[in-house]
């Protein structure tokens, strides 16, 4: 049986082999060492300036997928707004009802929060992940556009907008 809860603290060594599982899938030969990402989730999960909140699906003991969420503020009539960034399940538990238990979770989540919408992103170059939502019966939304400053171009935008210091 498929359980989905909330992690904690305590949860930190099953998201660290999840996310590393997640490296290995999306970068294969390029994923950081299970003690990089170790450190990354222990620096950035569970602290104070970090929003994030991870639904982790195990069967018994075994750690099967994550999600990745925050409920954002403000949404239409003074609600808040889910926003998953990422669900994983590892490769064995595909097909498996492990991506729909977590869905279904975040959805009820989201209500109980009080949460008017729930929405994510899917990258047009994961075909898989695309099939995945549409079998879910949720529909595509085509009223927005999607921006994303990464790299020299964040860095140059940031420096552009740095007040100056005074000599």
């Amino acid at each position: 049986m498929i359980a989905v809860s909330i992690a904690s603290k305590a949860d930190v060594d099953d998201i660290v082999g999840l996310f590393y599982r997640i490296d290995l899938h999306y970068f294969p030969g390029d994923a950081p060492s299970k003690t990089n990402i170790s450190a990354y989730v222990r620096w950035n999960l569970f602290q104070a300036h970090c929003g994030v909140q991870v639904a982790l699906a195990r069967e018994g003991a075994q750690p099967l997928g994550l999600a990745t969420f925050s409920i954002l503020y403000p949404a239409p009539r003074m609600t808040g707004q889910l926003f998953m960034k990422d669900l994983f399940t590892i490769e064995e538990a595909r097909g498996k009802g492990v991506g729909r238990a977590l869905m279904v979770f975040l959805a009820n989540h989201a209500l109980e929060k009080g949460c008017s919408r729930f929405d994510w992103t899917a990258e047009t170059t994961n075909p898989k992940a695309l099939e995945f939502y549409d079998r879910l019966g949720v529909p595509r939304v085509d009223e927005k556009v999607y921006y994303r400053l990464a790299g020299e171009k964040l860095k140059s935008f940031a420096d552009s907008r740095r007040p100056r210091q005074k000599s």
